[in-house]
């Protein structure tokens, strides 16, 4: 009878536990992973209400960004982390980014950075963060800015840095934004 009364008790905790490890791999499979360097927080301390009559020269700009790149084969990716990169080339007067949007390789909307103006004080840069696990922009991926500058003032500076690094090898290269 103690037999029965044990056995019975030791599949009960047996079908407990399996209940306890499967509700536990749920949970870990439903977080959500956090993606790249977006911090809000910062780009909220940076909002700036532009004046509605304003004389500012607004423009756009593109920018190849690759998350990943062929390794040896089509089939092969090799992840990188990617810094965009904008920079006021003015050392008298602040610039406005209005907009950063990051698209993926193939033209989809990924995430939008900010959608309100922030500036940048002369000579400053600001960076975004694409970390290398973030796989989501594929080997064609690409950011638009849109900006406004003062009439007498150069147009911001868009650069992107891939990189990576395993063992002792490392890749890394740039590339420079075109205006549209």
């Amino acid at each position: 009878m103690i037999n029965i009364f044990l056995k019975s008790f030791y599949l009960k905790g047996i079908k407990i536990c399996l209940a306890l490890c499967s509700l536990l791999v749920i949970i870990s499979c439903s977080e959500e992973k956090t993606v790249s360097h977006i911090d809000p927080v910062n780009w909220e301390k940076r909002y700036l209400a532009l004046p509605e009559q304003d004389s500012l020269i607004k423009g756009s700009s593109y920018l190849s960004i690759y998350s990943s790149i062929y390794d040896g084969t089509a089939r092969t990716l090799h992840h990188l982390t990617a810094t965009a990169s904008m920079r006021n080339v003015s050392n008298t007067d602040s610039i406005y980014i209005l907009k950063a949007e990051y698209y993926n390789t193939q033209g989809d909307l990924i995430r939008t950075y900010f959608n309100k103006p922030i500036y940048l004080k002369p000579l400053e840069t600001i960076e975004i963060v694409i970390d290398q696990d973030d796989e989501y922009g594929g080997t064609g991926a690409n950011f638009v800015f849109d900006w406004a500058v003062e009439s007498h003032n150069h147009e911001p500076i868009f650069e992107a840095v891939m990189i990576s690094t395993t063992g002792q090898q490392g890749i890394s290269f740039t590339t420079r934004g075109i205006k549209l």
